[in-house]
Formats: structure tokens, C-alpha cells, sequence
């Protein structure tokens, strides 16, 4: 092999060092000239060299470094997937100001989800359980089983003989979790696990609080809260009664509820109810300042949508129907001493509620309201009424009107009439196969719906819907007929709920077209002559007198 030579000065050439050349740094080699007996190849072993040694001693590295270091295991991947599996169980919301982060079910001792214990499918047997399902968007709810003990001081529970390893919980129990605004007003419960051998005969022993109201076992305790919306009749159901009634039905009476942000009217208006859930007194969480020791407590409620018990979460199969037969118990004119002795009735399918005279006529209320979603033409309204068959009687509830003297007007009522709003909510008290016809103005489609057109449909009521014209809305006087606000609500919708309200639920009046309200009257007409027992009776009675003639 020939190389190029170059001209240049000569100069003496130095004798390599293959030793020393790839540990320090080098004189300039002088340029390469052909030697007898392969001198240019030794300058290019002494390359070799270095090179070689960098090679031994990377893979004399690599064999002391510990595989596990190197190579994802089959259990480090489960656990990966098992991390990402636990991200998905998370639900969508973010993290709020309320410290109510959405996270997975948690699971007990026994590897049971939390949602087996509060629905009292784990059995009896395990004690020192703390756990907490927040997988529901509405609400958070945690299950305290041992020796639970309240601290009112503190707004706390404590739990003795938690497990260990057991954190604190911190819950707001109220069912509008996906609301920062409404729940950074809601009192928080701080449940602490204290750990250590339970012992149930200790008696409280000297590290624990002492025990002034000692609740008989076997008698768990719901927490929940009656601020919020509380006030507003439709939340008063939907946030609180029902869901209450969905956790706490299942133990037949032996509970006891404390509450937060006790109101004494609440207990007033809705002791008829409460008196069919719980055979004992209400504890007031704030300023009861008692020690208040179960065996057993949940904090949190249930709740499964708007206006809705559904019999495939229950874990008896109760449904809507058990809940409105509760009501017609707790507000009938029965004896309240004997109220709690019998179980509830559901509700006649839809008998009348009076003798079925040749000249009598349906009645149907109307529901008014006074400040927004006015009915302008309301006399109008009720000679529409009239002229459909029916004996209407209109119904101004004021927030003093007792709920038994609603009930009893709706009990006996086949039909009721009401712009959407709180007071539709009372179609509750309603007899199955009535008649709910409801005013939808503009923008409130879904709303109405929702809230409480599929409730009534699972009550067995037969709802109708009147939806308001864009002419027959005050909007239309206030922004034109062909403004966006009237002739596309999404828009205004898009901006979110308090938007939506403030311009379609808070600024709207209505007037209803007569002639095609009136149409709308006489299907809800032909509908009660065709399910009613006197409208049965009848065709009876005529088949009967027609077989004779032909006789």
C-alpha cells in the first residue's frame, strides 16, 4: 500500500509510545513516512490500542450494573398498567378549591370496594373499616365501621382501631360536588383514624374521648349537610331528601342522622318525612357538643340524578314509587304516633279521590309564580280551563304554606299546570297516571326536561309540555324577536349555567298562545277520560246497558 507523499520540512520523527498515548495528551505526530519492516502499521496499532482498552472496560461496566437496572420487569409493567388503570377510574373533574379531589374507590381490609359497605352488601364481620368512594361526580361518601366517635369541637370524627397505614379523610357531605361555589359553603367533616387493637369493652380507655351519648350497636349514623340550596323546595328533594332516602332506607328506621348546618324550619317541614327514615332524634353536628360514639357511620349521601331513586343501584330494588309512598305516610292525616308502626302504602293507580257524579269535572291546579317566568295571561289561562272540561283552581304558594296542605290539594288533583320551575317539583305528591302539563320557556328545553318531565314519566304521570314561542316571551320585547338571546338560547347556553339563568330563568315572563294551549289541554282531557276508574265505570255501565238493549 502506496500513501501520498507530501512535501514538508524535515524534521526528526518521534518514537510512538503505545502506553502512554491515550492517557496523555500527545506531541503533533510528525507526518508519515514509508519505513522499512511496517512502520506505518504500528502507528496504526497504536491506535487500535486505545480503542480496545475503552472497549474491555465499557463492558467490564456493564456486567456489574444490576439487570433489575436495565430491564423493565413483567411486574414493573403491571405495575405501569395498574398506575393508568387507577388514572381511568378517576372521574373528569378537576380538583377544586374544597379539597375534594376526584379519585378512585377506595377499598377496605378485606379488598371489598367501599361502595359494598355503604350499601350494606360486605356482611357484618369486619371491624376497623375506613374507606371512601369518590368516583361519583356528585357527591363523596365514606364508610366508618368501629369505634367511631364524633368531635364537635373540631368538626371530626374519630376512628379507634383504624387500620393502619389509614389517612385522613376530609368530606363535605353534600350532593353538588361538581359545584366549587356551592360547596366552599358546605362545613367540612375531618375523619381521623386513630390505630391501634380495637377493643370494644374498653370503655374508652384513657387515650380515648369519653363517651356522653353511647348510640346502641347495630345503629349506624348518615352525616350529611342541609346547607347549600337548602330553601329552595327543588334542591330540598333532589340534593337532599331523596338522596337521603337512598342511603339511609335500607336499616328499617335504626339510624341516626347528624346533621351540619342544622335548620330547625327544615326539621319542622320535613319531620313528617324524617319520621318514616329514623325511629331517633336528629343530632345537630354544630352545637350538639356531646361525644356521640357508633359502632357504624357514613358520611355522605347517595344520590343517583334528579329526582330519581333507580331500583337497579338499590340494594332492595326500591325505586321512585317507595319514596313518593314515604311521603303520602309522613303527610297524610294519619296520627304521627302511628305513623311509623305500619309499613308504607304505595299510592292508588289513580282512582278519583271523590264520588264520580254525572256533572263532576277533573281537577287541576295551577301552580303561579311572582317574580320571573310570570304567567301574564293567566285568565285567560283559566277559562282555557274551564272550556277544556276541567274545574281549575289556582295555587300561590307562599314559602310558609305547610307541605300537608300541598300534598292534600295534589293527592286528589288529576292534573297540574305550572311554568318550569321549583314549585313543579310538588308532582311528587301527584296520584299515578295524573296529568303534569308544564310551561317551558325559552332556552329551559333541557332543563325542563331533565329536572322533571323523565321524573314525573317514572312516577307513572302522564307529562305533556307546552313550549313557548319566541313571540309568546317577554325576551323578545327586550332584545327583538330575531336577537340571538330568542332565536338561538345555545349561544347564550355555551357561556355556562349561571349565564344561562341569569337571562332565560331570571329575565322571562311568558303568555301562552290560548288556542294552541287549549289543544294541549284537551289531549291531557281525553287522556284522564281514558284511564280514570270513573271514565272505566262509564264505558262499563254503557256496554252494559247497550248489551241489554240488544238483548
Amino acid at each position: 500500500m502506496q500513501l501520498p507523499q507530501q512535501h514538508h520540512k524535515p524534521s526528526k520523527p518521534s518514537t510512538p509510545s503505545c502506553c502512554s498515548s491515550w492517557i496523555r495528551r500527545s506531541p503533533p505526530p510528525s507526518p508519515p513516512h514509508k519505513k522499512p519492516g511496517g512502520g506505518w502499521r504500528s502507528r496504526y496499532v497504536c491506535r487500535l490500542v486505545p480503542l480496545l482498552v475503552l472497549t474491555v472496560y465499557s463492558v467490564f461496566t456493564v456486567l456489574h450494573i444490576p439487570s433489575s437496572s436495565l430491564v423493565v420487569t413483567t411486574a414493573d409493567s403491571e405495575r405501569v398498567e395498574r398506575r393508568e388503570d387507577l388514572e381511568a377510574l378517576k372521574t373528569h373533574l378537576p380538583s377544586n378549591q374544597n379539597s375534594l379531589k376526584a379519585r378512585e374507590e377506595t377499598r377496605s381490609v378485606a379488598s371489598l370496594p367501599c361502595s359494598a359497605f355503604i350499601n350494606g352488601e360486605a356482611g357484618q364481620g369486619e371491624e376497623g373499616v375506613l374507606c371512601c368512594d369518590r368516583s361519583h361526580y356528585r357527591s363523596d361518601v365514606c364508610y366508618l365501621r368501629g369505634d367511631v366517635r364524633t368531635d364537635p369541637s373540631t368538626s371530626s370524627v374519630l376512628l379507634y382501631g383504624a387500620p393502619r397505614g389509614s389517612a385522613p379523610e376530609k368530606v363535605r357531605p353534600y350532593t353538588r360536588k361538581f359545584e366549587d361555589s356551592i360547596m366552599s359553603t358546605i362545613d367540612e367533616v375531618t375523619i381521623l383514624p386513630v390505630p391501634g387493637a380495637y377493643n370494644a369493652s374498653a370503655g374508652g380507655g384513657s387515650l380515648r374521648r369519653r363517651c356522653d351519648v353511647r348510640h346502641p350497636r347495630g345503629v349506624p349514623a348518615v352525616v350529611f349537610s342541609t346547607g347549600g340550596y337548602t330553601g329552595n323546595v327543588y334542591h330540598e328533594f333532589s340534593d337532599g331528601l331523596i338522596p337521603l332516602f337512598i342511603t339511609a332506607q335500607r336499616f328499617a328506621g335504626e339510624v341516626v342522622f347528624v346533621v351540619l348546618e342544622y335548620h330547625y324550619w327544615w326539621l319542622g317541614r320535613y319531620g313528617a318525612v324524617l319520621e318514616r327514615l329514623t325511629n331517633h332524634k336528629v343530632v345537630d353536628f354544630r352545637y350538639d357538643r356531646r361525644v356521640h360514639c357508633f359502632d357504624e357511620m357514613i358520611v355522605g349521601l347517595r344520590i343517583h340524578g334528579e329526582l330519581v331513586v333507580d331500583p337497579k343501584l338499590m340494594p332492595n330494588g326500591k325505586g321512585i314509587k317507595d319514596f313518593q309512598a314515604l311521603l303520602h305516610q309522613g303527610y297524610s292525616r294519619m296520627p304521627s304516633s302511628s305513623s311509623t308502626s305500619h309499613a308504607p302504602v304505595p299510592l292508588p293507580l289513580a282512582p278519583p279521590s271523590r264520588p264520580c257524579p254525572r256533572s263532576a269535572k277533573p281537577k287541576l291546579l295551577i301552580f303561579i309564580r311572582k317574580q320571573n317566568r310570570v304567567l301574564l295571561n293567566l285568565p285567560h289561562v283559566v277559562t282555557a280551563c274551564r272550556r277544556a272540561g276541567f274545574a281549575p283552581h289556582v295555587m300561590n304558594l307562599r314559602r310558609q304554606t305547610p307541605l300537608p296542605a300541598i300534598h292534600t290539594a295534589l293527592a286528589s288533583a288529576d292534573a297540574m299546570v305550572a311554568v318550569h320551575g321549583a314549585a313543579v317539583t310538588h308532582f311528587l305528591f301527584m296520584r299515578s297516571g295524573s296529568v303534569l302539563l308544564q310551561i317551558v320557556p325559552v332556552g329551559l328545553d333541557w332543563a325542563a326536561d331533565a329536572f322533571y318531565g323523565k321524573p314525573a314519566q317514572q312516577l307513572g304521570l302522564e307529562y305533556l309540555e307546552y313550549k313557548v314561542a319566541p313571540e309568546e316571551s317577554s325576551l323578545a320585547a327586550e332584545y327583538g324577536l330575531n336577537s340571538t338571546v330568542v332565536q338561538d338560547p345555545s349561544v347564550i347556553s355555551s357561556r355556562g349555567w349561571w349565564e344561562m339563568k341569569k337571562v332565560y330563568m331570571d329575565r322571562q315572563n311568558v303568555t301562552v298562545n290560548i288556542k294552541r294551549f287549549g289543544e294541549l289541554l284537551r289531549t291531557a282531557r281525553q287522556h284522564l277520560k281514558n284511564s280514570t276508574a270513573c271514565a272505566k265505570g262509564t264505558s262499563a255501565a254503557l256496554r252494559k246497558r247497550r248489551g241489554i238493549k240488544e238483548g
